[in-house]
Parts: C-alpha cells; structure tokens; sequence
C-alpha cells in the first residue's frame, strides 16, 4: 500500500477499539507499545530472528507484523537490510504537525457546540479510564485510553474521512510520542488538557477549542525535537571536562 511522503496511509474510518484477535496483530501491538514507551528508541533495529525467539512464532507471522507497522509509518525497512523503528528528522517533525495542527483545528471548528450530553459523557467516561490509568502508572492503559479519547472527540466533526486523517497521523506519530508518555509532568499536562477539552465542549466557544487541540499536541512535538537536537551534539571523549 503506498505511502504518501509523510508516510500517511489510508485508514478505515469506522474501525473501532478492538483488543487485537490475531498472531500478527498482537505482535504489532506489543512492538509498537515497545515503541510508544521508549523502549525502543528511534533507528533500534527490529530483527526476525530475535523476533521469532521472543514471540514464539513464525518467520511469515513476525514479518507480516513488522508490515503492518510499516504500512503505518512507524517502522522503516529497506532492501537486504533489518527493519528499524523510524526515525523522524527535525523536518518530518515539523511538517507533519503541521498537517496534523491544521487538520485537528477543522476538526474542532465543525464540532457542533455545546455538544450532546450523551457525546460529552461517553467523552468523560473515556477521561475517567485515562486519569485511573494515570494513578495506576499503567502506560499500556494511558496509550490506548488517550487515542480513544481524542477520536472520540474529533468524531464528532462529522466527517469521517476527516477523523480517519486524524487518526492515521496520530499513528504515524507514536515514535514521536515516546519521550513524552513516561514524563510525569507531560501526562499530568495532558490531564489538564484533556478536562478543558471537555469543559469547552459543554460551551459554544470552538475558536478556543480548536486552540487547545492544537496546543495539546505541541509540547510533545517540541519534547521529540529536543531529543533529535541532544543525539546530534558530540560527546566528550572521556577523561575531558
């Protein structure tokens, strides 16, 4: 499936939060949390072979799984060589919250407000698991519980192919996310963030709602490109101050 030059594919916009049913799917999912928490880091190559030993499965499963995340965008491989986790540039960083700051803020212009009780409780229901997720220290918990949270509102836009861009960026985007996710300031950050989205849904102000989408999204940006900017300084040879 081809990839545009952001490395965005098509996504299914009615699929829905389903626990993963297959060999490969549940692989998928347990490399990309490995991704979204930090364990591995940007360029960590993904091998079959140690694959293979840690999941227990085929070498036709492993690389099926490795496929779906690179049809995501989230996984690189090229020819005769490992697959890797993707590393972003400062550039491919920039232009992608770019797209993603233009359409999240559409998004939130068409949301009619004050939103339905019914839409705003589902919402809150959904804020509810995040913040016990939070309490609990479970990141497997806060990652899933944050995507649902936010194409929970952005369904809301009424237009499905819009959330479906959404939500396929903010998948291209979970490398980006892993320095971000652990931090306890960040997620204490998003919390706050998250409650003033719903606050504003109760209104009729989207001017303030698409700006607080938008400014959601920016200190996890800013926390990846300071990561890319720490990786290029030279480090002193040792025994030098």
């Amino acid at each position: 499936m081809p990839l545009s030059p952001l490395g965005l594919r098509p996504a299914d916009p009615l699929a829905g939060h389903e626990e993963p049913a297959t060999a490969e799917e549940r692989i998928a999912k347990a490399i990309e949390e490995d991704i979204v928490f930090g364990r591995l880091l940007p360029g960590a190559p993904l091998r079959e072979e140690k694959l293979e030993e840690r999941f227990g499965h085929s070498r036709h499963v492993i690389r099926a799984a490795l496929g779906r995340l690179e049809r995501i965008g989230i996984v690189t491989k090229e020819r005769n060589r490992s697959a890797a986790v993707r590393t972003f540039s400062p550039q491919d960083v920039l232009e992608i919250h770019d797209v993603r700051e233009m359409l999240q803020r559409q998004a939130a212009l068409r949301i009619r407000l004050p939103a339905a009780a019914a839409d705003v409780a589902r919402i809150e229901g959904i804020e509810a698991e995040y913040e016990q997720h939070l309490a609990g220290g479970n990141l497997r918990g806060i990652h899933d519980a944050n995507d649902r949270f936010h194409d929970a509102v952005f369904a809301l836009c009424g237009n499905r192919h819009l959330q479906a861009l959404i939500k396929s960026l903010l998948e291209l985007t979970y490398a980006v996310r892993t320095r971000s996710l652990a931090d306890a300031e960040d997620r204490a950050r998003a919390r706050s963030e998250h409650r003033t989205i719903i606050g504003l849904m109760k209104g009729n102000d989207n001017w303030a709602l698409a700006e607080i989408c938008v400014e959601h999204m920016r200190s996890r940006r800013d926390t990846y490109l300071a990561f890319l900017a720490a990786q290029k300084k030279p480090r002193r040879p040792r025994g030098t101050r």
